[in-house]
């Protein structure tokens, strides 16, 4: 009996070493261009299971935290978007190379149209066009809803999209729990922070909850967010939109 205590105390420690050995994974690459086959720097590169990013070096080095069949996203501008599992292989490796692929994009005519100003500060201020986005502040609540315009009727649609428990908006949050949460975990890593912050294309958003892009000014707008945040805000304005949105969703749902 004192030797099978024994042993049983023993595969529990194997097994929890095991775990944590598994946990704190790191493996490491280089990207280089399919093309000049040249390392390529400023690669980003997101852990989508974890939410933890890195970015590659000069020399188109990087190092990441990973688990078995984590999959990486990995984006650069100008070349494609790649996703990558990591394998058995490269956690026994170590280190692997990637290759991206340049994106083929045809430029089209872009026409210019200036305001016509005329160098007067007062008069100019008047012509150039200024779009005004009101929100509503919600008792209870800790941010508001931006409607998007001043009108009778716009709180109206604000509290209309909240309280329809038909409405898109719970049926998103109800069914993506999971990759809702991955949302906080963005906003500790800085790499990640940094990268949505510098993208406007909501393909890594899109990436990391599981949904296509186009789905993402949808779900801004029954947050009730206007026409023109969803088109210029970057992909970490957006980031925090769609958390916010989440978060009170939750308070609405326990009330």
């Amino acid at each position: 009996m004192k030797y099978f205590v024994v042993f049983f105390f023993l595969v529990l420690s194997l097994s929890a070493f095991a775990q944590v050995k598994e946990a704190s994974q790191k493996v490491n690459g280089i990207i280089i261009s399919n093309t000049t086959r040249q390392p390529l720097s400023s690669v980003n590169i997101i852990n989508i299971n974890k939410v933890r990013g890195a970015t590659t070096d000069s020399g188109g080095f990087f190092e990441i935290d990973v688990q078995v069949n984590d999959t990486l996203h990995i984006t650069s501008l100008g070349f494609q978007s790649l996703r990558v599992r990591v394998t058995n292989d490269w956690i026994k490796n170590k280190s692997t190379k990637i290759q991206l692929t340049e994106k083929a994009i045809a430029l089209e005519e872009v026409v210019i149209r200036p305001f016509n100003l005329t160098g007067y500060l007062e008069v100019d201020t008047k012509i150039i066009p200024v779009k005004e986005n009101y929100r509503y502040s919600i008792s209870g609540l800790t941010q508001g809803y931006e409607a998007g315009e001043y009108s009778p009727n716009a709180f109206g649609r604000v509290l209309g999209s909240i309280f329809n428990p038909a409405d898109m908006l719970y049926n998103f949050f109800g069914n993506n729990p999971k990759e809702l949460k991955k949302l906080k975990e963005m906003k500790k890593d800085d790499t990640v922070r940094n990268l949505l912050e510098s993208k406007f294309d909501r393909e890594t958003i899109a990436v990391l909850l599981g949904i296509d892009k186009n789905e993402i000014p949808e779900i801004l707008q029954r947050c009730n967010y206007s026409e023109s945040f969803i088109k210029t805000a970057n992909d970490l304005q957006i980031m925090d939109a769609i958390s916010g949105c989440y978060e009170e969703y939750k308070v609405l749902k326990k009330k």
